[in-house]
């Protein structure tokens, strides 16, 4: 989708603010015509912003919107998803993504998102990738469980041909999902279209390391939830004789970073001056494959708005991007905090896990306690009303066992209530209601 760069934001912002108000959603037109005002001097690839007090830096627009207040909670749970450095052949530079980089309008993040650029020294290619294989494979069965973490899903390697393992069919070149037995035992079992039995083992697929991604479920003792960590890697391997070369054929770019340690800062500014001219507009591309899919195919307006608002912010509509950044930052922002809940609700339903029903009722209380002390009128009224279903069901559910279907339904019936409660406030703005339409008019 196209835009024009030549509309005025400030023109439009008493419109914003109007439609804010109308949704009691409380904006501060000043401080929005600021935040346009500096998002409107950026520059692609412009200087890197380092706050020393913090000891983090990452590029000026990320850091306009990350707040260091929770700073000390992030890397400890940093610690558990990091990979380790190899003096000589492994170095990293973990950084925080998503909505937990946007900590300062984000003030009821979804989840623990990480990124990690992983550059690997090494004589060749195959080498490089063979260490990679070995470095994840080691981080993954070091940190199975904990008492604060359990390991979900290890994304690694690409399907050399058409399978299907674990009732999941996998295209050539899809990247391969990794269960903890499949970890250990070092393979997986899968049978192709002509019925032939196959094994993929963790070694050979090691060839073709793919998308990267490991997953895990930690508890927040100090805010007494379950929520997703995952770090997304970026591995690179950097030949004798200095060039840099992406194991996964592209290289990503850093709109949405925050990096935790500034001692880190030579190893990025070595992979970005690699990183393609075209990198904006991929990365802009990719956020709007991702809204369609959230607004069309699996539906959740909440994940939509995270998406629209890097699209507004990083091609000139500012003014959309601002009411994105203003709701998000909203008490009633925290129903974001319900995919937390749904997510941890499947998890403690796989079998052997070690995330127990009572944890999460207790969440589901929580989140209800929390909805009740920031929403007011019908729309509390029907998501409270929904919420209690839902933890009803769930202390019926036991864990390990398959989700039944009351429980199954009374969480649709949750998805559809924020569905809607996030709906109504992004149609509440033409530009973003007429963005949305065109979207879905081209999925």
């Amino acid at each position: 989708m196209s835009y024009d760069p030549r509309t005025n934001p400030a023109a439009q912002i008493g419109t914003i603010v109007e439609s804010a108000r109308r949704l009691g959603v409380e904006m501060d037109e000043a401080d929005a015509l600021q935040w346009i005002a500096k998002m409107a001097a950026w520059k692609a690839y412009d200087d890197v912003e380092v706050d020393d007090a913090a000891g983090v830096f990452g590029h000026k627009i990320v850091m306009l919107d990350f707040s260091p207040e929770q700073l000390a909670y992030y890397r400890e749970v940093g610690r558990i998803v990091e990979m380790a450095n190899v003096p000589g052949v492994v170095e990293t530079a973990l950084a925080l993504s998503g909505s937990s980089a946007q900590s300062k309008i984000q003030t009821y993040p979804g989840d623990c998102d990480y990124f990690e650029r992983v550059n690997i020294k090494a004589s060749t290619k195959e080498d490089a990738c063979r260490i990679l294989g070995e470095v994840i494979r080691r981080k993954a069965l070091d940190t199975l469980t904990g008492p604060t973490y359990q390991l979900v899903e290890v994304r690694f390697g690409c399907a050399p041909y058409d399978v299907t393992a674990r009732n999941w069919h996998y295209k050539q070149g899809n990247s391969l999902a990794w269960n903890v037995h499949e970890l250990k035992a070092g393979q997986i079992e899968g049978v192709r279209h002509d019925g032939t039995r196959v094994t993929l083992r963790w070694d050979e697929v090691a060839a073709d390391p793919g998308w990267l991604k490991l997953d895990w479920v930690v508890a927040d003792p100090v805010r007494g939830t379950l929520a997703k960590a995952s770090n997304v890697l970026d591995a690179t391997w950097e030949a004798p004789d200095g060039s840099i070369t992406p194991l996964d054929g592209y290289l990503d770019p850093y709109f949405q970073e925050v990096y935790l340690d500034a001692d880190s800062i030579p190893i990025f500014s070595k992979l970005v001056h690699h990183v393609s001219p075209d990198a904006l507009d991929e990365y802009v591309s990719l956020m709007e494959d991702e809204v369609k899919k959230y607004l069309t195919k699996d539906l959740n307006y909440g994940k939509a708005a995270k998406r629209m608002y890097n699209i507004f912010r990083l091609t000139g509509r500012h003014a959309e991007a601002a009411f994105v950044r203003e709701l998000f930052d909203e008490p009633a922002a925290l129903l974001y905090q319900v995919w937390s809940l749904l997510r941890a609700l499947d998890e403690a339903c796989l079998p052997g896990s070690s995330i127990s029903m009572a944890q999460v009722s207790a969440q589901a209380d929580r989140l209800i306690l929390d909805v009740v002390s920031v929403l007011e009128g019908a729309p509390e009224s029907e998501i409270v009303k929904q919420l209690l279903i839902l933890r009803d069901m769930i202390a019926k559910q036991k864990t390990g066992e398959a989700l039944s279907a009351e429980t199954g339904a009374a969480r649709q019936r949750v998805i559809n209530v924020v569905n809607t409660f996030f709906q109504e406030r992004l149609i509440a703005l033409p530009g973003i209601e007429q963005y949305m339409q065109h979207t879905m008019h081209d999925a």
